[in-house]
């Protein structure tokens, strides 16, 4: 049972679709995409009625039978920021994520005679609140900090959490800022996929960023290789974004109340502080560009 966790304005469902695109290879090699809409109401169903427990053989089997196209796969994913609740639990009065092991913990009781892997995408904390405040229904920016400070949000924290209550299962994660170099890498670590599966969409994500001369460009680029190895294939990338990204593509303004361009940098380098220690933490997979 895989679940791709988010979080939150890190995936835009980029991901969801597609694995939804490549279904029929995916398929053959006996993995099932399952969509947020069939599974959402039986799982919350099912956890409250479990009220912090495991479920039985008979229960797992029924909601199997309630989700599932295939008789039989072997990879079960499923993807969507709602694992992680609504915009308002991005920030809790312990932080950030506050909530991330206890919910990662409840889903792992829901099969558990299956093996489990969660995949989360992490953002910097100034662009993560920039995007999630608009779309937070339960008040301002006040209410969403839970009196937090910009500076005590930390990463590390919320991953500590996760990584001691799913208790050795596998974790894998990455930054969101990192996406357009390795999609290609997501896409098939979340699918299961060995390389002779064919896959599509590798490149969806940074023809996003690309003017339309620079998507040909990269495409006549990628065609004229002979054998494309994946830090062949990321030089690629990387110099397509440096020529031909679109204008203001990569750039992000951070307009949050109190946030002066010093909250801003110490922010940043709380960050990159935690990517550090994250990126060794045992029990924790992390992809890097």
């Amino acid at each position: 049972m895989v679940y791709h966790l988010g979080v939150h304005a890190t995936d835009g469902d980029r991901l969801l679709r597609t694995l939804l695109d490549n279904r029929d290879q995916l398929h053959k090699a006996g993995t099932e995409i399952v969509a947020p809409e069939r599974h959402k109401d039986i799982f919350d169903e099912a956890l409250q009625s479990l009220a912090g427990g495991s479920s039985t053989p008979e229960m797992e089997q029924i909601m199997l039978d309630a989700m599932l196209d295939g008789d039989n796969p072997q990879r079960v994913i499923m993807s969507t920021a709602t694992f992680m609740g609504a915009y308002g639990r991005v920030v809790g009065r312990e932080g950030l994520y506050p909530q991330i092991g206890r919910r990662a913990a409840a889903l792992t009781r829901l099969f558990p005679s299956a093996r489990t892997e969660f995949f989360v995408a992490i953002r910097n904390p100034a662009t993560l609140l920039s995007d999630v405040l608009p779309l937070f229904a339960g008040g301002d920016y006040t209410e969403l900090m839970q009196g937090n400070q910009p500076q005590t949000l930390r990463w590390r924290d919320a991953i500590q959490r996760l990584v001691a209550s799913v208790q050795g299962r596998r974790i894998v994660i990455w930054c969101h800022e990192d996406v357009p170099l390795i999609w290609p890498e997501i896409i098939r670590l979340v699918a299961g996929a060995g390389p002779d599966v064919t896959l599509t969409g590798g490149s969806s994500y940074i023809h996003e960023l690309l003017t339309d001369d620079g998507v040909a460009k990269l495409r006549d680029a990628m065609s004229s290789q002979d054998r494309l190895s994946v830090s062949r294939r990321r030089e690629l990338f990387a110099e397509a974004i440096a020529a031909d990204a679109q204008e203001d593509a990569l750039d992000q303004s951070v307009d949050l109340p109190g946030w002066t361009q010093e909250v801003v940098d110490q922010v940043t380098e709380t960050y990159r502080a935690d990517v550090a220690e994250i990126a060794v933490l045992p029990g924790v997979e992390f992809i890097l560009p």
